[in-house]
């Protein structure tokens, strides 16, 4: 051998040495099993599973499986060790498709398998999702106050747990069905709000959005019903969601702001249907129809109220002096007391009523007449007896009440009031006394020499100088009587009588005639500040969120035929246009327009039930008679049995499209007629009553009868 290939065998062999001692020192740690092991691995045939990581109830979803290492892909599947799966855990088929149970598994998630007869089991672990929501519709329903909604949301796959989502945000949800969630939800704000639906985990999602509009009122229900029950001749539905939206005091604004709905004088000739020597049944048509459809509702309700506190009456007045009365007191119902008592005194009306009209100077044996200087004080300003602020009589030393007037002031009053008679129709100056013929639509027009210009004696020491004019004694004289303290509690109990209860405390009498005395601007007898003031006041809306209050009165005969017809919405049918036939139904309870049987008006203010200490003015008409013949004219109304009128409780009218729900058209009834406020073991009654009754007409007629004529209707509460 030679050296130099000696040399290179030598050099390749201690490269070779130095390789293989390191590869020994990198596998120093694997044993000889390992080495095995990591080389078999790359032959082994293998199952691996692939699908998504969850599946929703009773949805489907693919799985594939796949075989490595092996020729066959064959494989069966199963879940949860099942071939094929089952109802509780899902189903899957020889293809792999996997289908949900229609409830969640006990075992959640669930086991998927692949099963290789060369390749052995691939597992995958499936979560079982709750179904995806979908909202189909929803809508918001004003259930208490002013802004406290009922939520009710209709779709599919809702789950027990589900939540409604408003504006994003999950509120506390009632689950009703799969098909139905509802919730209660205080809207803060009027607006549209998106609405979704989250069902719970596992695989919690919402829905896609519906939008509902939300009207977050001013006022609630029974507010506004009771405030138009106080206010108007009947509320309607309409007028309480216009209520609701503007607001109580709102509302009192916007009607004090309406123009006066003028009773236009009686036509000549008069329509046959008022008979040629009767025109008071034509007279009497235009005061219903102004009542039930005039827009200027609370200023005829406080003219209303005034005309049974300045009564005068057809029965010895012409009723084309009604008229201009009429409207005289709705043309001040929001103005200044000083207004109304002079306008009261200068009327024809009430000149013809209680014989200031023509009513000459004393002499030649001959008195004032006392008549009308009676009664404005007695009825119409200060009332028999001293009064406290709050209404109450003061007393004497003794414990006596205080009579408010003397005989001598009645007289010096009457002789304040003569030289007054019928103005000319012409409008010019009056010369004769008495004057002629009659003008019923122009105040009395004075005759100085048929004036009495001697001094008189008021109260409270005043004095009218001798030698004033008629004009002159008459302001003189109206003006003592507006000052005296007794105008402001005297007035105001029977204003808040007429619009609110029957009862007032002494509080509420005091709080009124505070405002009676100075509406805050200084200013004495502001009717539309006391008006406002008796209606807002906390008395008044007592019964607003307590619906026990005991406040309220019965419901009088024309009051309560009003609200029943302007209630149900009437039509009047007449040819003609005739309104007359409701008195001969109001008629029969004892009350027909400007009829009353006297100057005290149809019912006292002071009126007590026999036996008891309650006031109750308007009890004095009630009797075993008008209450059947209350149950026969609500009948009337029902069955359409007035002449001239018609309303629709068919099973097509608005009130008839409920009926197949009688609980919601029983709720119906309680909003128009009870506020809102139906005692539930009331409501229960008429429900189950009228649920027995197939024919959809007949059960609107039956609630609406046993809703107006129940006590809890009678009485305005």
């Amino acid at each position: 051998m030679s050296r130099s290939l000696a040399h290179f065998s030598i050099s390749r062999l201690q490269k070779l040495t130095a390789a293989c001692s390191t590869a020994v020192l990198i596998c120093a740690g694997c044993s000889s099993a390992n080495i095995a092991s990591n080389s078999a691995a790359s032959t082994t045939p293998l199952v691996t599973l692939t699908g998504p990581a969850g599946t929703r109830l009773g949805a489907t979803t693919q799985f594939l499986a796949t075989v490595t290492n092996a020729t066959s892909q064959t494989v069966t599947w199963q879940v949860n060790g099942t071939a094929g799966g089952s109802t509780a855990n899902g189903t899957i088929s020889a293809a792999g498709l996997y289908t949900a149970p229609a409830t969640l598994p006990s075992q959640n998630p669930v086991t998927i398998s692949a099963v290789s007869a060369v390749a052995g089991t691939g597992n995958l672990s499936e979560a079982v999702w709750n179904p995806m929501p979908a909202v189909t519709s929803a809508s918001a329903t004003l259930i208490s106050g002013v802004n406290s909604f009922l939520l009710d949301v209709r779709g599919t796959s809702f789950v027990q747990g589900a939540q409604i989502v408003v504006n994003g945000t999950p509120v506390a949800t009632t689950f009703i069905s799969a098909t139905n969630l509802q919730a209660a939800y205080s809207a803060v704000a009027t607006g549209t709000a998106t609405i979704g639906v989250m069902n719970p985990d596992p695989g919690s999602a919402v829905s896609a959005n519906a939008n509902v509009q939300f009207t977050v009122y001013k006022a609630s229900v029974a507010q506004a019903a009771r405030l138009l029950d106080q206010t108007t001749f009947g509320p309607t539905l309409n007028d309480i969601q216009h209520v609701q939206t503007v607001g109580l005091d709102a509302y009192i604004t916007e009607q004090m702001a309406v123009p006066t709905t003028m009773l236009p004088d009686l036509p000549n000739p008069l329509p046959t249907v008022c008979f040629p020597t009767n025109p008071i049944p034509c007279e009497q048509s235009e005061w219903w129809q102004t009542m039930l459809t005039g827009n200027d509702q609370l200023r005829q309700r406080v003219a209303f109220a005034m005309s049974e506190m300045f009564v005068i009456s057809t029965n010895s007045v012409s009723p084309n002096a009604v008229i201009p009365y009429q409207n005289m007191l709705a043309n001040d119902a929001f103005g200044n007391f000083s207004t109304v008592i002079k306008d009261v005194t200068l009327s024809t009306g009430m000149g013809n009523y209680l014989n200031m009209l023509n009513s000459y100077k004393p002499g030649n044996g001959q008195i004032a007449n006392e008549n009308y200087s009676r009664e404005i004080m007695q009825l119409f300003t200060i009332g028999l007896y001293e009064l406290n602020a709050d209404g109450t009589p003061k007393l004497d030393s003794a414990g006596n009440m205080i009579p408010s007037y003397t005989q001598a002031q009645v007289q010096a009053f009457a002789r304040a009031f003569t030289g007054w008679t019928w103005a000319n129709a012409t409008g010019g100056a009056v010369t004769h006394f008495p004057n002629v013929p009659a003008t019923y639509d122009s105040p009395m027009a004075a005759v100085e020499t048929a004036h009495d210009m001697t001094a008189k004696v008021l109260l409270n020491g005043t004095t009218l100088p001798a030698g004033q004019s008629s004009i002159q004694d008459l302001d003189g004289a109206l003006n003592n009587l507006f000052v005296h303290p007794n105008v402001g509690p005297f007035i105001c109990r029977q204003l808040i009588q007429h619009l609110v209860t029957s009862n007032p405390s002494p509080a509420y009498v005091r709080r009124i005639s505070t405002v009676f005395a100075d509406n805050g601007s200084g200013v004495r007898g502001d009717l539309g500040a006391v008006v406002r003031a008796i209606l807002l006041d906390t008395e008044a809306r007592a019964g607003d969120t307590n619906p026990n209050f005991d406040g309220g009165h019965l419901r009088e005969p024309m009051l309560y035929m009003t609200n029943m017809i302007r209630g149900l919405g009437f039509i009047n049918t007449d040819a003609t246009g005739y309104w007359g036939t409701l008195s001969n139904y109001s008629a029969a309870l004892g009350q027909r327009p400007y009829s009353s049987g006297s100057v005290f008006n149809f019912f006292p203010p002071s009126y007590m039930i026999p036996g008891t200490t309650t006031n109750a003015p308007e009890f004095s008409l009630e009797n075993t008679a008008t209450a059947v013949l209350r149950l026969s004219m609500a009948n009337s109304i029902v069955y359409n049995g007035i002449s001239g009128f018609k309303v629709d409780l068919s099973a097509t009218s608005a009130l008839g499209l409920m009926a197949s729900n009688p609980g919601n058209l029983v709720d119906s009834l309680g909003v128009i007629f009870m506020h809102g406020q139906m005692p539930t073991n009331m409501r229960t009654a008429i429900v189950n009553h009228i649920t027995t009754l197939p024919d959809m007409s007949m059960r609107v007629r039956v609630a609406t009868y046993l809703v107006i004529t129940s006590s809890q209707y009678k009485i305005l509460h």
